[in-house]
């Protein structure tokens, strides 16, 4: 998996940015996927996580890199950072002395048992120091694996150094977390994601409008991937990327849309509400799901008092859950409704 990518809006004007990398044809280059197209190549080319990457040059620099565990959510820069760690150790030889492995897809004790330990028991010829092994998604692998990885770790410190990544720490186990640094990776900032996103329209000839950066930058809640992979695909399908296109491209509801419903809920009468809320579901192919996800939004904004938001949230949560586990989508957006009404009957009892 790719991680999420931010350049320096000083380095952005470097001649070196718009290069293919060594050994890629230029023609190839272009028909990258932007996500991979734009992925920084070195920490410097990293920002809005300046103290880790301040922290890992520290640990390059005096030749002290210990085992790394990096958590956070999708697209904030986890994989780049270790991959322009590794540029930096090896130069042209990163690759053969880095081994990386999708923890989604080989997540077994085997891998451990094989491709990690013959990877690790090996030296170079040509001595460059340990060698790197990056395990990606890391928190999908077995307990099994996990457990036999901790005895691989202590044993080949001296020719390797692991990189855990995963997006939940919980799910690595005690014993792992306890013998790597563990480093936060927090959602990218709305302004260096504004500075990122603008400069790969204009070096890809995007008509990007302020309306549809805003509505890219309010999808993506600091997801890099995320925001270049909706930035693409908008391009290939509208000549002039707005508010609406990004909208349309990804399937979300309108911000209009889901402030009339909540309106209605507010207001209107169950029947009213339930038929505007049909109605636009399947008018605009809008999911239950999608509709909930942006009320948080609306229920954290207005002024309920704390217990009937405290309600609200608690049961919105609860269908939400209901639909993830495979409940009729009728029934909830019935079940919706109610607890809207019932939370404006306990906020006038409140008064």
């Amino acid at each position: 998996m790719t991680q999420g990518m931010q350049i320096d809006s000083s380095e952005a004007d470097k001649p070196n940015k718009g290069k293919a990398p060594a050994g890629t044809s230029k023609a190839n280059h272009e028909n990258l996927p932007w996500v991979e197209k734009y992925r920084p190549e070195t920490l410097q080319d990293l920002v809005c996580q300046d103290q880790i990457t301040s922290t890992i040059n520290k640990f390059i620099d005096e030749n002290r890199l210990p085992h790394v565990l990096f958590y956070g959510p999708p697209g904030t820069g986890k994989t780049s950072t270790i991959l322009a760690c590794a540029k930096k150790l090896y130069g042209k030889h990163y690759k053969t002395m880095t081994l990386e492995l999708n923890a989604s897809d080989d997540r077994g004790i085997g891998v451990v048992r094989e491709q990690i330990v013959n990877f690790a028991s090996t030296r170079e010829i040509f001595n460059l120091g340990f060698k790197l092994v990056i395990l990606d998604e890391a928190d999908a692998m077995t307990q099994a694996a996990q457990a036999a990885l901790r005895r691989v770790i202590e044993k080949y410190t001296k020719n390797v150094r692991f990189c855990i990544i995963c997006n939940y720490a919980s799910k690595i186990i005690p014993a792992i977390q306890s013998r790597c640094t563990r480093f936060r990776f927090a959602p990218l900032a709305d302004e260096h994601v504004r500075k990122r996103l603008q400069y790969v329209a204009d070096m890809e000839h995007v008509q990007l409008t302020p309306a549809g950066a805003d509505a890219i930058l309010h999808l993506s809640k600091g997801d890099m991937r995320r925001v270049l992979n909706i930035l693409q695909a908008c391009h290939s399908a509208f000549p002039t990327v707005d508010d609406a296109a990004v909208y349309i491209c990804t399937g979300s509801p309108y911000p209009e849309d889901i402030r009339n419903i909540f309106e209605s809920m507010l207001s209107d009468e169950f029947t009213t509400t339930y038929t505007l809320l049909t109605q636009l579901k399947l008018e605009k192919g809008l999911a239950l799901h999608d509709v909930i996800s942006e009320l948080y939004t609306c229920v954290d904004e207005y002024n309920f008092p704390a217990p009937v938001g405290i309600y609200l949230l608690d049961k919105m949560a609860q269908v939400e859950y209901n639909l993830n586990t495979g409940a009729t989508e009728k029934l909830q957006v019935s079940a919706l409704i109610g607890h809207f009404k019932y939370a404006m009957e306990l906020a006038a009892q409140t008064k």
